[in-house]
């Protein structure tokens, strides 16, 4: 589905060396739950309908409410026009709220680019659905969903992952997963900036998982031919879809796209296959990377699920949210949206795909509605003529989809690049200057953000004289601090500055001369350096803050000379031994 290149390189397996936990010991099904929160097998029942027959490790935790949520997400809503093998990602909400982790998933996503971060509020669904017809079962077709559950957004990986499990495990059933299971645990931690040889079934999968300075290392793929038997099994990107394929209908409605996308606004894809519609969702949520998308996005969503009277109430807007669909039904529905997106069957040619039409969302009534894109939205940019020349020019030169991929990529990440960079530049002006921190004194405040200072810093450096694109750049970044993609991206932004200021506080700290200054003082403000010190370390660890373990050290070794330097009940009461 996805065009991920695998293959083996087939060796025995007592040859591959077991990870180890960076604890040292493994916990039983530490490793798989680094990956993966779990393995579920949804059948179709005559009786109950879509049922879950299998979980598997059968210690996870997963409610009632989940695995009905699951079952229906796990099986196209029509199942006429899915004969065969089908894959699709849907994402669904915890019940509990948060994933119940093993692992440091805080450090994890502050080593991870924003759009590979785990998400921990929310389980994405790997799908791989077989209809075939089978005179042994009273409906006359077997129909069966593998789900891969996991935290992690690797679309790419666990895709290539079940185009290698799902085959053998519907020919031979439970004991080829169990033992699919067992080598996942073997696999060691996920890491960002980490090449990872993950051994499966006789193969070895060759993954990169980046780290925030390879965002665009990604992106360059390699093409394999068709023909040879034992391609190389790397994986040219865990998580990236083939974006030319999946927005190739929407080409000249991108800037259009891209702009409510970056303004979170309340979009919904009806596609003829939960294949069409996660692979576009996950396209659109990507097209404004590096910035993380922090609306709501459902991939694949049904009329069962449990958000179904939420999304579609009238008595409120609709909310920040990026939703796709297949069933017809959801036309009637949903009318009352601002923006929505109508695509067919993709139809490959050589020549650039039949474009979707922009039609007023008052044309949207009834249920063989055309295909189009309904809104009434007004882009504030021009369209980017040179970027369809190139695409145009790349199909004639019958360049491979993931090249044309590449361009696009590349397009999208320059354009909200040059959208975010003076954002980033004002919020450094924030910054206090590193003369004004002393260690004696509480770290200065980061200044507060001021719109109007932004939009007169922005008159002088904004993107309308770096960028190719012209247009309204002041109305879109008016409109844009009002999303919640602002807010998402500020609190971050905010949080890192505080840690900056925290990091280069205590780094004063650990190289001032803390007997000389304890020379004159009172017990009472010595005791409070000291506490407030401890304090300070205690915050360096649990923030992972940068500081070398020298530093560390010889700050604890100034401490423990400040208390040496008391009477013995006070250091009695700090030095408890």
């Amino acid at each position: 589905m996805l065009g991920a290149e695998w293959a083996g390189k087939r060796g025995p397996p007592e040859m591959m060396e077991e990870p180890r936990s960076p604890r040292g010991s493994r916990l039983p099904w530490e490793c798989f739950s680094a990956w993966l929160d779990g393995v579920c097998v949804v059948t179709f029942d005559l009786e109950l309908g879509q049922a879950m027959e299998l979980v598997y490790p059968n210690n996870i935790q997963i409610t009632e409410k989940e695995k009905t949520s699951i079952c229906y997400l796990s099986f196209p809503d029509s199942y006429s026009g899915c004969l065969g093998d089908t894959q699709f990602t849907f994402r669904m909400r915890r019940s509990a709220g948060h994933r119940n982790s093993l692992h440091d998933d805080e450090k994890y996503n502050r080593d991870a680019p924003v759009t590979l971060q785990r998400d921990t509020a929310h389980y994405f669904g790997y799908v791989y659905f077989r209809q075939v017809r089978d005179s042994s079962v009273k409906r006359g077709y077997f129909q069966k969903s593998l789900v891969l559950l996991s935290s992690l957004p690797y679309t790419n990986l666990f895709h290539t992952l079940l185009q290698l499990i799902a085959p053998e495990y519907f020919n031979k059933l439970e004991p080829c997963l169990e033992a699919v299971c067992n080598q996942i645990d073997r696999w060691p931690f996920p890491g960002p900036g980490l090449s990872l040889s993950l051994p499966i079934m006789g193969l070895v999968l060759q993954v990169k998982i980046p780290n925030q300075t390879d965002l665009m290392e990604t992106n360059v793929i390699t093409d394999h031919p068709k023909d040879r038997l034992d391609p190389p099994c790397q994986i040219s990107s865990i998580h990236e879809l083939d974006l030319f394929r999946s927005l190739q209908s929407v080409l000249m409605n991108l800037q259009l796209l891209w702009e409510l996308v970056l303004l979170g606004e309340p979009l919904v894809i009806m596609a003829p296959s939960p294949t069409i519609s996660s692979e576009i969702v996950l396209a659109l949520t990507g097209c404004i990377s590096p910035l993380k998308f922090f609306s709501d996005f459902r991939p694949y969503f049904t009329i069962h699920d449990s958000e179904f009277k939420e999304y579609t109430t009238r008595t409120q807007a609709p909310p920040s949210l990026l939703l796709g669909v297949t069933n017809p039904f959801f036309i009637k529905t949903l009318q009352h949206w601002p923006h929505i997106l109508r695509v067919g069957e993709p139809r490959v040619s050589g020549d650039l795909p039949k474009q979707v039409k922009l039609k007023k969302v008052t044309k949207l009534k009834t249920l063989d509605t055309k295909l189009g894109m309904y809104t009434s939205y007004k882009p504030f940019l021009h369209k980017d003529k040179a970027l369809i020349k190139q695409l145009l020019k790349g199909l004639q030169k019958k360049l491979p989809s993931s090249a044309l991929s590449l361009v696009l990529r590349k397009h999208m990440f320059e354009l909200t690049q040059s959208f975010i960079l003076p954002l980033e530049r004002y919020m450094g002006s924030l910054m206090p200057h590193h003369s004004a921190i002393t260690p004696w004194k509480n770290p200065p405040q980061v200044r507060p953000f001021q719109q109007e200072e932004l939009m007169k810093m922005l008159e002088h450096t904004g993107p309308q004289y770096s960028s190719t694109i012209k247009g309204d750049w002041s109305g879109l970044y008016r409109r844009f601090l009002k999303s919640p993609h602002f807010d998402g991206w500020y609190r971050h932004k905010q949080k890192e500055m505080r840690e900056r200021l925290e990091t280069a506080h205590l780094k004063v700290i650990c190289e001032a001369n803390i007997p000389a200054w304890i020379k004159n003082k009172s017990e009472v403000e010595i005791v409070d350096l000291v506490l407030k010190l401890r304090d300070k370390l205690v915050r360096a660890h649990r923030q992972h803050l940068p500081i070398s373990p020298a530093s560390l050290n010889r700050l604890n070794l100034h401490i423990d000379e400040v208390i040496g330097s008391l009477p013995e009940d006070l250091q009695s009461i700090l030095h408890p031994h």
